[in-house]
């Protein structure tokens, strides 16, 4: 009697793949989506490239430097392909979407360059890869252009939205893969890559604002807001997974339910984060300061369980270069709202990013920006140097500046603002704050690092926790800043 066979193409072998993400917390989220549509497709998720049959890069593509810094981890990623594993390397996220063809023509390492409408059979694009098959590299187009000018007719079921995905078919046995996904109603399959207390949730996609300098609604898409009831259905079961804080995450958080037909859901909303159980801490990150309403700083400065934290993109302090980058204020209005928060909330958290070198930005702007940073006694400050982004208005801008005089500029501000970040971290001396424990050294000094409310995830410093093992990750700790190194802090737990 001869034994069944069993048909490979029923039941295929399994497949191990390694998702590497660079770029912001929205792109972590988009990486889980991905993780969590391949696991619940027979797909090994493993940590190491060199581990993994095939590698997804989910690339950056917002400014030079991390273009260039996604292009090379997919060259590194291919070089492994020569000692035998692994067998393919594919391009996805924002470069990939910008680019397409062009990336896929000047890069030919990698096997494949997928676009966002290719999340939801992802599993199969990777099959087909692996199988040999050359597959079609996506076709850039404004994505702008993919939902209706009024945010009140979008709907984001008519096209693939990162983050915003429909779980594919019955979801009864995921969670045994740790995949989230609830039993009733449509939601992102998602798989957490990070197991640690803080997770990034995704509020919306998009942005309806035309910067000059900034491409990213031209490949990210118009302005687009999840449910609520989504969102809080993620919460609970990111709380589920042992999360303890959850960092909401968007191109422009300040404009979320404008689409839904309140732009005050946010404030309704965080209230509601806060009280799931298991999720101490909501932060939310990205204000346009131009729409940051008294309601909203109210809402983050005062409910309990929301982290009076401020993430606001004020980009420079000149009224006449924001004219020129299309966006509003000036250093006296921002001051203004600066006060406000302040007044609701005196140990809030504010961060920025400014942009040094815009085209036609003179000695004057420059003295204006520098003086609004002292004045502003913000924690943490990003300074970039401008640079020209395909596409983009500012690109085609008279009176640009010399690359000098760019990166002159940009060390002067950097130098102003590594100064003022260690006033204002020294200012926190004596201050109580509750320190959210992350990592645990193992070892004769043994000690405990974290962040306080101020501090947001990986760009804002740490505290670090005096005394030795006695804590540990996802323990939130009241203690008493002692010292400060930089932006990071050191703390003493109370007893």
């Amino acid at each position: 009697m001869t034994a069944p066979t069993s048909d490979p193409t029923l039941h295929p072998e399994p497949v191990s793949v390694a998702l590497v993400t660079l770029g912001c917390a929205r792109n972590d989220v988009d990486s889980e989506e991905l993780a969590g549509r391949l696991a619940a497709d027979g797909f090994v998720l493993v940590d190491d490239p060199e581990d993994a049959d095939t590698v997804v890069v989910n690339t950056c593509g917002f400014v030079e430097a991390a273009k260039k810094d996604s292009v090379d981890t997919l060259l590194a990623a291919s070089d492994l392909k020569q000692d035998g594993r692994p067998r393919a390397v594919v391009a996805v996220g924002c470069l990939a979407e910008r680019y397409g063809k062009d990336l896929a023509e000047s890069l030919p390492e990698a096997d494949a360059v997928l676009g966002f409408d290719d999340y939801p059979d992802i599993a199969a694009r990777l099959r087909s890869v692996l199988a040999g098959e050359v597959l079609h590299p996506h076709t850039p187009q404004d994505r702008r252009k993919l939902l209706p000018i009024s945010p009140a007719a979008r709907d984001d079921s008519t096209l693939s939205v990162p983050g915003h995905g429909v779980s594919p078919g019955s979801t009864g046995d995921l969670d045994d893969l740790g995949v989230g996904a609830p039993a009733s109603g449509p939601r992102t399959v998602r798989r957490r890559l990070d197991g640690g207390p803080m997770a990034p949730l995704k509020l919306a996609s998009g942005c309806d604002r035309r910067c000059s300098f900034c491409a990213i609604p031209s490949f990210r898409g118009s302005f687009v807001s999840r449910r609520p009831t989504d969102i809080l259905d993620e919460a609970r079961w990111l709380a589920g997974q042992g999360v303890r804080e959850v960092f909401l995450v968007s191109e422009n958080s300040t404009s979320y339910g404008k689409d839904l037909g309140d732009l005050r859901l946010l404030e309704t909303m965080l209230p509601e984060l806060a009280a799931i159980q298991g999720i101490e801490r909501v932060r939310v990150s990205y204000l346009q300061p131009a729409e940051t309403r008294p309601g909203l700083i109210e809402a983050i400065a005062s409910t309990p369980g929301v982290s009076p934290y401020f993430d606001l993109s004020f980009q420079h302090a000149s009224g006449d270069v924001l004219r020129r980058m299309r966006r509003f204020g000036d250093a006296e209005s921002f001051l203004g709202l600066l006060d406000r928060v302040r007044a609701l909330a005196p140990r809030a958290g504010v961060r920025s990013n400014v942009i040094v070198g815009f085209p036609g930005e003179t000695e004057a702007d420059l003295e204006i920006l520098c003086d609004f940073l002292v004045a502003a006694r913000l924690d943490v400050t990003g300074v970039f140097g401008y640079s020209d982004e395909d596409g983009t208005e500012a690109a085609g801008l008279p009176d640009k500046l010399d690359e000098d005089d760019v990166r002159e500029r940009v060390e002067r501000v950097t130098d102003l603002v590594e100064q003022l970040t260690s006033q204002r971290a020294e200012e926190r001396v004596g201050e109580q704050v509750t320190v959210l424990v992350e990592a645990v050294s193992d070892g004769l000094d043994d000690r405990a690092e974290g962040r306080a409310d101020h501090q947001g995830p990986e760009v804002d410093g740490t505290t670090r926790l005096t005394g030795h093992g006695r804590h540990v990750v996802g323990d939130l700790v009241p203690a008493v800043v002692v010292a400060a190194e930089g932006a990071d802090l050191v703390a003493e737990p109370l007893r």
